[in-house]
């Protein structure tokens, strides 16, 4: 199975973009999308506070792709990357990087994983030298928190009239809002919807121990 994922941050590119690299990505490399899984953050959560991801990476089944537009989207911090890597690569997923036309998995070493979280380091530390708004970046709006509510009532056919009446919203804030990011283009070019994730059983026999898995063992030994 090949996941897109997607995450809509304030600083990311907006989804519809990360979609387009995603599916340019895909083409080029012959690589079928299965489904496609999006993530709503109006805030940088720290991964332990992102349970849907969570239970994203539980439902992960042994020779999956998870393809990304870039590491970014998965974290924006080097610690969180790795160990995200590490439990995908325990679980022998191939991770695909759209931007940086890499794919990383079991045979990838150290050496070649190094570059990419470099990079992503220095241009951290690049946005928190820079005065001002970062370029593209977007100040967060009050219809972020219904961002999977529109973007689940474009996708059944309610037109932006119907949904600012339905949210009790302005019709033109709303239409801004959906147009700023980029969110119709992303409903008209999304592949499929996603099912709700399963659990899966514990992965044994592995060098690498998923971290995720791993905290989820001692939590159900504790209750």
């Amino acid at each position: 199975m090949n996941y897109a994922y997607l995450r809509q941050m304030p600083d990311n590119h907006n989804m519809s973009e990360q979609q387009r690299n995603i599916l340019s990505f895909s083409l080029a490399q012959n690589l079928e999308i299965d489904k496609e899984v999006i993530e709503y953050s109006s805030k940088n959560h720290l991964i332990e506070e992102r349970k849907k991801f969570e239970e994203f990476m539980h439902s992960l089944e042994e020779g999956s792709s998870l393809v990304v537009d870039t590491l970014s989207v998965l974290s924006d911090r080097a610690e969180e990357l790795i160990k995200i890597i590490n439990c995908m690569l325990s679980r022998k997923i191939d991770l695909y990087i759209a931007s940086a036309k890499r794919r990383i998995n079991k045979e990838t070493t150290v050496v070649e994983i190094f570059p990419l979280l470099n990079d992503l380091r220095e241009a951290q530390k690049a946005k928190s030298n820079q005065i001002g708004r970062p370029k593209g970046s977007r100040s967060s709006s009050k219809f972020d928190e219904y961002q999977p509510q529109i973007i689940a009532l474009l996708k059944g056919g309610m037109n932006v009239s119907a949904i600012a009446r339905e949210l009790k919203v302005s019709r033109s804030s709303l239409k801004d809002y959906i147009e700023s990011r980029g969110i119709k283009e992303l409903v008209e070019g999304s592949w499929m919807e996603i099912n709700q994730p399963q659990d899966i059983s514990g992965v044994d026999n592995t060098i690498l121990v998923c971290p995720f898995e791993q905290e989820k063992q001692q939590q159900e030994r504790i209750s």
